[in-house]
């Protein structure tokens, strides 16, 4: 785990210490077309735009030019079981979009982008196809009886 506090003196030699942030950064793929020098990023909203500069040249040796930074609400859902239940409301959370110099790029890799992959990502498809419609029978089945369990039936 790490911490931001100094951790307490002990007698002995010298000891190594390795500092963490307690913060963490989840780099995000844009949604809308952006220069090849900017990135985007999702971090906690804690977190200010000093703080993610500093985190980026410190930690990960990254020239930083400017950083733009808001605080977007989190996503609310209904929960999935049934379309009576409560309503959930996902983090807050705060979108930084970070500008590295001209010369700098960054693209996101090709990961997966194998024929094994296409091939799992098929399967996984069709079986999701088929659960779903499952369920979709399920709950025709039911009609108009939410929340009660399967095994109370006709």
């Amino acid at each position: 785990m790490s911490t931001r506090w100094y951790p307490i003196y002990q007698r002995g030699n010298p000891q190594l210490r390795i500092f963490l942030p307690n913060f963490w950064m989840k780099l995000v793929r844009p949604e809308e077309k952006q220069p090849k020098n900017v990135v985007q990023f999702k971090v906690p909203t804690g977190m200010t735009n000093y703080d993610i500069e500093n985190y980026l040249t410190k930690i990960y040796k990254i020239k930083v030019i400017k950083v733009e930074s808001s605080i977007e609400n989190g996503k609310l859902k209904r929960s999935i079981m049934n379309k009576y239940g409560p309503i959930i409301k996902e983090d807050d959370f705060r979108r930084a979009f970070v500008t590295m110099p001209r010369d700098q790029e960054f693209e996101f890799p090709d990961v997966c982008n194998t024929e094994e992959s296409k091939k799992r990502n098929t399967e996984d498809e069709k079986s999701s196809k088929i659960s779903q419609d499952m369920y979709k029978d399920y709950l025709k089945k039911q009609g108009d009886r939410p929340g009660l369990p399967g095994w109370f039936s006709f």
